[in-house]
Order: C-alpha cells, then sequence, then structure tokens
C-alpha cells in the first residue's frame, strides 16, 4: 500500500507553488511539510539529504525524492490519471505549451528568486526591487506578445496546461516587486480566471500552512 506522497514546501515559493496547483487539479491528496527558506531550512542537514541542490520543492512519492518543479508537474500529469490533464495530446500543441511554461521558469522566475536578490543586492531593498523589476519586464514583454497567439480563456486555449500553473505565481512577484500589471494585459487575464478556480485558491500563498497570519485570506 502506498503512502501518502509528501510536499515540501514554502508558502511563496514560485516552484512550490506550481507543484501544489498541479496536485490540487489532479486531486492528490498529499501531506505538507514547510520548509523556511528564510531561516535556510533548505540547508539544514535533513532537507539536503532528501534534496542535495538544497531547492524546494522536495516531492516524496513511494519512498522516491523527486526534484525541480516542472520535472514533478510532469510526473504528476503521467503518473496519476485522476482530475485535469497537463499536457494537450498532440506533440506540436506540447512544445507550445512546454515553451511558455519554461519562459517563465526557466527565463523569469530564476532571476528574481531569493539567492539571486540576496547576491546581487547584498541587502540593498531599492537594488533588490530594481534588478527583480527589470527582468520580470523584460520576460512579460515577450510573454506579453507570445500569449497574443495562443491564448484562450486560458494561456494555450480554452484548457488548462502547465503553463497555466506558472502565471499566479509569477504574476504575484511582479506585483511584490512593483510592476504595473496594466502593462500586460493578457496575462493579467489569464491571472484573474485562474485566481477564481478553487483549485488554484486552494493552492495559492495565501492558504498555506506556513502562511504567515498576517498574509492570510479567508
Amino acid at each position: 500500500m502506498s503512502c501518502k506522497p509528501i510536499l515540501y514546501s514554502y508558502w511563496r515559493s514560485s516552484c512550490s507553488w506550481r507543484v501544489r496547483i498541479a496536485l490540487e487539479l489532479k486531486g492528490i491528496d498529499y501531506e505538507y511539510k514547510a520548509v523556511n527558506l528564510l531561516s535556510s531550512g533548505q540547508t539544514e542537514e535533513p532537507f539536503l539529504k532528501l534534496n542535495p541542490r538544497g531547492m524546494v520543492p522536495a516531492f516524496v512519492y513511494n519512498g522516491k525524492t523527486y526534484s525541480e518543479s516542472m520535472a514533478i508537474i510532469e510526473f504528476i500529469d503521467e503518473k496519476f490519471s485522476s482530475g485535469t490533464s497537463l499536457l494537450p495530446k498532440t506533440p506540436e500543441e506540447r512544445a507550445i505549451v512546454r515553451s511558455l511554461a519554461y519562459g517563465i521558469t526557466s527565463n523569469i522566475q530564476p532571476l528574481q528568486n531569493l539567492n539571486v536578490l540576496k547576491y546581487i543586492a547584498k541587502g540593498d531593498q531599492q537594488k533588490s526591487t530594481e534588478h527583480a523589476n527589470y527582468f520580470i519586464q523584460r520576460g512579460f514583454k515577450a510573454l506579453e506578445q507570445e500569449l497574443a497567439k495562443t491564448a484562450g480563456k486560458y494561456c494555450f486555449g480554452d484548457a488548462l496546461s502547465i503553463a497555466d500553473l506558472c502565471i499566479p505565481p509569477q504574476v504575484y512577484n511582479a506585483t511584490r516587486f512593483g510592476v504595473n500589471m496594466d502593462d500586460y494585459p493578457t496575462i493579467k487575464r489569464i491571472n484573474e480566471t485562474l485566481s477564481a478556480i478553487p483549485e488554484f485558491v486552494k493552492a495559492d500563498a495565501w492558504h498555506q500552512p506556513d502562511t504567515p497570519d498576517a498574509e492570510k485570506k479567508n
């Protein structure tokens, strides 16, 4: 008998957030284990034994640990037939959806993650914000143009896909770093649509066990 899957997560980690959405959309019951990135919980020995890269998320299923959010998401989608399918059926459509998703996860989010900002800004909050704002806007400009060609209700037509899982966490970060989302109307519209879906709400940063009380929403 399989044990319940475990997700090692941090409430506002973009990478953890997108995996949480996948788990909710697939209807998978899992155990949440918080890793506090602000106190460097990801560098402590117990966690490093699970994931030597020292990053969240880490997903444990049947005794095996999986890392890297997009690899975890595709594993979940392939392993569990329940719930929403997160990739289209044809190779051509899957390539487009992956390109949209990786455009965020490879070209935007890593440039504004916590470790990068700490290294670049060295405690200068204004420098940190300016750096993140610049790279998010550069990435959003390209993404907005791409979505103009692919979007329907969601990022790729009218079916949810892995690309949509990447939108709310990145818009959250964009807002944190002062990006005016009115400059990116397609991204903004899709995010508003996604933010009304119950599974997306349950997975968001404001509804996690380790969300600070001051940040929680009802």
